[in-house]
């Protein structure tokens, strides 16, 4: 596989390659790169191109809903993982290996991570974090260059010549590590072609502050069952709790047990199940042209919708079998594969094409830590812009709720929260939706122990009553409230569920009794926050595919 490395770029375009296309990879690699934000300006500079090209670029990505537009800044859209997701859903290491990396982190107190070789760098797949003040992480898709990283070595270990030739002349180009804006420069320097000789006679590789001061990991490859050197396993601590010598002594043991587990659940997995491919991927980008005109570039579009043609059960496909996925005519996916081939984000073998690690990049590694109030806070905007009422999300925590982002609208007389605030869940719509939500039996104990007080005349405070009006409150999907909470105040909520169908918050509109009758919030508001509550859910579904979402 030829280098992925951002400071060893490819040669020359071939004749067939779709220029948009690697613009718009451009600007979003610029956005990467620079955190996930930046102005219009910015992106020029970066990427070289002329303002009016960032421009449309920066349409077309915001029609797909990859990057969001506010004023003269682009900031990069949840829904852009979906690329990452197809590459990380196409070699099921995260599905098949998170739960047994999950355990181990548990097991050892430490931060436990699974990544992949990528050229002559190496890309996360999979993180196990520890919460403590001192948080050893990287995020999903971060490059690291393979001579500072513990994975690296056992990577190195099967390079060919042809490999070993081009990291040498990657680092002659980039001593300093710029192409690596994952990693802080070059402290020290240390001899990699022995680290990797002594990784290959004792199969595991420390790296002892190789990162930056302070972090110590050791490695042990994950084979697949070809032999090959499927991903590496870390246990990652700082040098306030271990030594390099210490981690190896206290983890390595628990690292092969975990491995030898890895190893049989690759040997034993079941054939992937192929999930629906993308739905009339060409018929929309050919239908957002139409309706934008010279504003959409659709060869961009249908480029990046050729990299979602790949998944779970899609990780080699031929070209017929991408063209008929995204529904592209063959000779419009053959320009646009041998263009992502070009880049480095598709790798050919005999006919058939797959996805590299290096489709990552695009934004996996800024949005991997996205939180469910960054996911919520553009959508409640439009809401609250819609409806011209306040909009809210909160969760659920012990017998209150918690509100968690809130976007509120100007006017003489509104409702005047802000997050953090707190009220007790069985008073409030949003509270009432999350306790719908709970298995039976933890409602019924929630309810048997909150002290329900007469917050206003009209609160309910009968646990029966409350009962009753949580039964109706699961079975219409909302819950209204009028004016229990506080006098004069009206509040209708829905709730926001994750992947597994799980109620993990609530969104609410809420205004003066005086602005919207009880059947109005219902007929007006209610559709307009069921729309918002699943465009939130769409996007945590895409975020929380291969992440942890957190919930605040």
């Amino acid at each position: 596989m030829p280098s992925t490395s951002p400071s060893a770029p490819p040669p020359g375009p071939p004749p067939e390659a779709v220029a948009p296309l690697m613009r718009g990879i451009a600007v979003l690699r610029g956005l990467t790169d620079a955190g996930g934000s930046l102005s219009l300006s910015a992106v020029e500079r970066a990427t070289g191109l002329a303002r009016a090209t960032v421009d449309r670029v920066a349409a077309t990505l915001a029609r797909m809903g990859y990057v969001r537009l506010d004023g003269r800044d682009a900031t990069l859209a949840p829904r852009l993982m979906e690329l990452g997701n197809a590459y990380l859903a196409a070699i099921r290491l995260p599905d098949l290996l998170g739960a047994h990396a999950d355990a181990l982190a548990d097991a050892l107190d430490e931060s436990v991570s699974l990544a992949v070789g990528d050229g002559d760098g190496i890309r996360f797949v999979h993180q196990a974090t520890r919460r403590r003040a001192m948080s050893l992480s990287f995020r999903i898709g971060d490059l690291l260059p393979v001579e500072r990283t513990g994975p690296g070595p056992l990577f190195a270990a099967e390079w060919t010549a042809a490999e070993w030739a081009r990291w040498r002349e990657r680092r002659a180009a980039d001593p300093e590590d710029r192409g690596f804006p994952a990693v802080p420069p070059r402290h020290r320097e240390v001899d990699f072609e022995e680290r990797v000789a002594r990784a290959r006679e004792q199969g595991w590789a420390l790296d002892d502050q190789l990162i930056e001061p302070g972090l110590v990991a050791v490695t042990v490859p994950v084979r697949a069952p070809d032999g090959g050197v499927a991903c590496a396993l870390s246990a990652v601590s700082h040098t306030s709790r271990h030594s390099a010598s210490s981690l190896r002594d206290a983890t390595l043991p628990r690292l092969r047990a975990a491995v030898d587990g890895m190893e049989r659940a690759l040997r034993e997995a079941p054939p992937p199940r192929p999930g629906p491919h993308p739905d009339a991927l060409a018929a929309w980008t050919g239908g957002s042209k139409q309706e934008l005109g010279r504003g959409f570039i659709e060869s961009l579009a249908r480029g990046l919708t050729v990299l979602t043609a790949f998944g779970e059960g899609r990780d080699a496909l031929t070209l017929s079998a991408v063209a008929e996925a995204t529904g592209l005519a063959r000779a419009t996916a053959r320009r646009a594969l041998i263009t992502l081939e070009h880049l480095g984000y598709v790798t050919a073998y005999e006919r058939t094409f797959r996805l590299t690690p290096r489709v990552l990049g695009l934004g996996y590694p800024p949005l991997s830590r996205t939180t469910l109030p960054a996911i919520a806070a553009p959508h409640l905007a439009a809401l609250a812009t819609r409806v011209h009422d306040s909009a809210s999300l909160a969760v659920l925590d012990g017998d209150d709720i918690r509100y968690t982002a809130r976007v509120a609208t100007s006017r003489v007389m509104s409702v005047n929260i802000t997050v953090g605030t707190r009220f007790p869940a069985y008073a409030t719509s949003m509270g009432r939706v999350m306790l719908a939500g709970l298995p039976g039996g933890e409602r019924r104990e929630r309810l048997a122990r909150a002290e329900l007080t007469a917050l206003t005349p009209y609160t309910v405070t009968d646990p029966a009553e409350l009962a009753a009006v949580l039964d109706g409150v699961a079975a219409r999907g909302y819950a209204l409230v009028d004016e229990e909470l506080e006098e004069g105040l009206r509040s209708i909520a829905v709730p926001v569920r994750d992947r597994a169908g799980t109620v993990v918050a609530a969104a609410n509109v809420a205004m003066h009794s005086v602005r919207r009758s009880a059947e109005e919030c219902v007929a007006q508001v209610l559709p307009e926050l069921r729309a918002a509550a699943d465009r939130i859910e769409a996007d945590l579904a895409v975020v929380g595919r291969f992440t942890r979402v957190p919930l605040e």
